[in-house]
């Protein structure tokens, strides 16, 4: 697990049944591409966000595949409309098997 990771997310607390929210989410992450070198010469191992989803209430609403020339801190915003109260969970996967997430509820009224 790379030292230093830290999801955020911005979810509205509460929405109207059937509008469109906007949703903000960063993850503080190096993101090493495994092409440089350390002081001794050695490769840095690749170490990258590769992938992000998005689901509310089980179903997917974003899913994104990261290649090595995604920056340092990835910063994903997007719209989902809301229909009903619930919970968005946030996933990261990492190149070394780690697995960050975190959620966050919206009330619908």
């Amino acid at each position: 697990m790379a030292s230093g990771v830290k999801p955020r997310v911005k979810v509205p607390k509460t929405a109207a049944a059937g509008e469109t929210v906007t949703i903000k989410t960063l993850i503080s992450h190096k993101m090493e591409s495994g092409q440089r070198k350390d002081k001794d010469g050695n490769t840095i191992p690749r170490s990258i966000i590769n992938r992000f989803t998005c689901a509310f209430n089980g179903e997917m609403v974003v899913d994104v595949a990261m290649e090595p020339a995604i920056s340092t801190n990835p910063y994903f915003q997007f719209d989902a409309v809301v229909s009903e109260s619930g919970e968005f969970v946030f996933t990261w996967y990492d190149d070394d098997g780690s697995v960050y997430d975190t959620s966050k509820k919206i009330a619908v009224s």
